[in-house]
């Protein structure tokens, strides 16, 4: 059954769950900040569904909910991370300041992040760079959830790139995966047990299904054909190669509670000057809507317009997940 819940207390729900699996409260602000955001946003396969994982993976000693990683410039404009094995944004967030520090010097600088653990929405970071001034392009790696074009076996990690660009507005913010969806979204369909749209998914022997529980145990289609697919092994031999990652089948950590997490992510972050973009923008906004559509949207309009929403509603939630939350925070008993 589902639920509606003040985002307040679904805040402090959540923190409470973070801090009893004792994160420092500096971590917790970052952690939930970002899961937070893609709850509010209706990405809910990024969102407060992973929380569980996450404090299981630092219970299990995989995730360092204490680090937020080492840095070591191999040049001018290329900054090395060792996560240690810190939470993802807590990793990430440190690395993106130092380098906005360093693309106002150099214009351009790129980390590469190794040994940390899941990012979640990648638009929450490039929103936020965009916001204070700097251009950025982030891409991460996965498991290997996605089967190439034209095969029935996956092979490449869902592999999603975000980029953030100042408009002398609102932020440009373009989030998207390589594949058709993200494996979170198939789980999200299978914990409510919904069917996935056809295409989107083969099963464990390589057959298209629309039952989301036997999709998990297969692979993702890429988006857009052999078009998606090429992106997808484009960023998975880019990351991989600049943030000496693991690829392919070798990546894990990103789905369980007990193996460490290899993937890879890299940042791009660029400080040059920035044109005023708002009258482009409205530009496509104002066009006429084709048959089938209600306006001309810009992308990330839709999540913001969902947030706005939730902010003042509340936020949907399964009963399961908020009872499991409640849990977690110690504010009630496993049954």
């Amino acid at each position: 059954m589902m639920m509606t819940i003040p985002v307040g207390d679904v805040r402090n729900v959540a923190t409470l769950a973070l801090q009893k699996a004792s994160v420092p409260m500096e971590h917790v602000i970052e952690q939930l900040d970002l899961l937070m955001e893609a709850e509010l946003r209706g990405v809910p396969s990024h969102g407060l569904l992973r929380l569980s994982r996450i404090i299981r993976r630092v219970r299990n000693g995989v995730a360092d909910a204490k680090t937020s990683g080492s840095h070591t410039w191999r040049a001018e404009a290329f900054l090395e991370v060792d996560g240690e094995r810190g939470l993802g944004p807590v990793v990430a967030n440190s690395a993106l300041k130092v380098l906005m520090e360093r693309a106002k010097k150099t214009g351009i600088a790129v980390a590469g992040i190794r040994n940390s653990n899941h990012l979640g929405m990648l638009g929450w970071y490039a929103e936020r760079v965009a916001t204070s001034g700097f251009t950025i392009i982030a891409l991460s790696t996965s498991e290997a959830l996605v089967h190439p074009w034209g095969a029935r076996k996956a092979m490449l990690g869902t592999n999603p790139i975000a980029v953030g660009i100042p408009t002398g507005g609102l932020p440009f913010m373009m989030d998207a995966a390589t594949s058709v969806v993200s494996m979170g979204e198939i789980h999200d369909h299978a914990n409510r047990n919904e069917p996935i749209p056809p295409h989107w998914a083969l099963d464990a022997q390589g057959n298209p299904t629309t039952d989301a529980k036997e999709a998990r145990k297969g692979s993702i289609a890429p988006f857009g054909q052999a078009k998606g697919y090429a992106l997808g092994i484009a960023f998975e031999l880019l990351v991989s190669s600049l943030a000496g990652a693991a690829i392919g089948r070798e990546v894990s950590g990103t789905l369980d509670d007990t193996s460490v997490c290899n993937k890879g992510d890299v940042f791009i972050v660029i400080d040059g000057p920035h044109r005023d973009l708002q009258a482009y923008l409205q530009e496509i906004r104002s066009m006429d809507p084709a048959d089938g559509f209600s306006e001309v949207l810009i992308p990330g309009e839709r999540g913001r317009a969902c947030r706005e929403r939730r902010i003042a509603e509340g936020v949907p939630m399964a009963e399961e997940l908020w009872t499991e939350m409640q849990i977690l925070a110690g504010l009630k008993n496993a049954a």
